[in-house]
């Protein structure tokens, strides 16, 4: 009798044991290494994306009433499964840091299909035309506010991660990167845009747009993030679609004189601001570490990497720097002398096009910026640490 009771518990506990250890094992096991890797680089479960068009991989397909939409051709041109909402026309720096991280392309939280497994390796919550500040991007209709892409985060992904996964915790989120690309938006839509210039100083707008950017930063942080990629703001100045409008805002009889002159010339005034916004960025990798115990950041200066290009184009493998790849409609063809035409023509070679369209890098550029982003040791490009080695690092709850 007393061997029975003792069979019968013995079953009852294993029964138990076997019954828990799916749940355990999804929370303890570790698939970040690769069995022929176990003593190389830790590979990154995934990436959690928040930004505007830079950094969008088709959210704003999903809105109604945006007009910052990149669905169509040209776009995607050189891009695996064609237009897919990336402003340009292949793939964009995430898709090229993910490449390197052994990930999949991170889809677009706005995509009705992205739940289930698919939110595993991460998602995109990004936006063409938003911005840090709220009221940021309505020049293009419905875009998603990075207050509201983090909203969409810890209200929707973050809850059905934990129950993909089969645990809960913050510690789930200790192996993803945190990819923020935001604040040029802030600048050439809003501040210079709307006149709000002519009220209030640059280095009170960018002050103000870095605190809150911080506020951002520490709300995901007590979400559980812990390892952080900040990208800079490119060189606005330079774009093709600044350019255009200086251009045409040039009286007639100085135009022609003009033209080519300013082709070949950056618009001092907004590449001030972006470098203004980008010295307060990087600074914030300093500032915030106490505020962030266990965590770890670090700056990706795309500036310095576009801007090098841009000055000596030959010697990056590049033929044009001023100009955009593809037709940009203009207003009097309904654009907004950002965007690609719709079917509109596009350059043979993008591969030595800096710019795609009126604003946003080809993938060339972007190759660019993700290879030194993962593997520069210069400080000027990559700040304190590049993302190879951020990999790495150990961070805390």
């Amino acid at each position: 009798m007393a061997l029975s009771l003792s069979s019968s518990s013995i079953l009852i506990l294993f029964l138990i044991t076997i019954s828990l250890f799916p749940y355990s094992s999804k929370c303890n096991n570790n698939n970040n290494f690769d069995d022929k890797n176990k003593n190389k680089m830790l590979i990154m479960k995934g990436m959690f994306v928040f930004g505007s068009s830079l950094v969008d991989n088709g959210n704003n397909n999903f809105i109604n009433n945006s007009l910052a939409k990149a669905n169509y051709l040209p776009y995607g041109l050189d891009f695996p499964l064609g237009p897919s909402g990336r402003f340009t026309n292949g793939k964009n720096v995430i898709d090229l840091i993910g490449e390197k991280l052994r990930l999949p392309f991170i889809p677009a939280f706005a995509d009705p299909s992205t739940k289930g497994r698919r939110i595993v390796h991460g998602v995109s919550f990004a936006s063409g035309g938003s911005g840090i500040l709220d009221d940021t991007g309505s020049i293009a209709g419905n875009v998603i506010s990075l207050r509201k892409q983090i909203r969409n985060f810890e209200k929707v992904t973050l809850p059905d991660l934990e129950g993909e996964i089969g645990c809960k915790g913050k510690k789930n989120l200790k192996d993803y990167l945190f990819v923020v690309g935001s604040g040029s938006n802030d600048y050439s839509f809003n501040y210079f845009l709307t006149g709000l210039n002519h009220k209030t100083t640059l280095q009170d707008f960018t002050t103000n747009l870095t605190i809150s950017l911080s506020h951002h930063l520490k709300k995901l942080y007590r979400l559980g993030g812990r390892k952080f990629v900040l990208m800079s703001i490119n060189p606005i100045g330079c774009s093709p679609m600044v350019r255009t409008m200086v251009q045409h805002s040039t009286p007639t009889q100085n135009r022609n004189r003009n033209q080519n002159q300013n082709q070949n010339r950056c618009i001092q005034g907004l590449n001030i601001a972006a470098q203004l916004f980008n010295n307060h960025l990087k600074s914030l990798v300093d500032t915030m570490k106490p505020q962030m115990p266990g965590s770890a950041l670090l700056y990706v200066n795309s500036y310095k990497i576009i801007r090098d290009i841009i000055r000596n184009p030959f010697q990056k493998g590049f033929k044009e720097a001023s100009k955009p790849c593809c037709k940009v409609a203009t207003l009097s063809e309904g654009g907004n002398g950002v965007l690609c035409k719709r079917e509109g023509s596009v350059c043979g070679n993008r591969s030595n096009h800096v710019f795609f369209d009126g604003l946003h890098p080809t993938e060339a550029v972007n190759i660019q910026i993700a290879n030194k982003a993962f593997a520069s040791t210069l400080p000027t490009e990559v700040y304190p640490i590049n993302i190879q080695q951020l990999l790495q690092l150990q961070t805390t709850y």
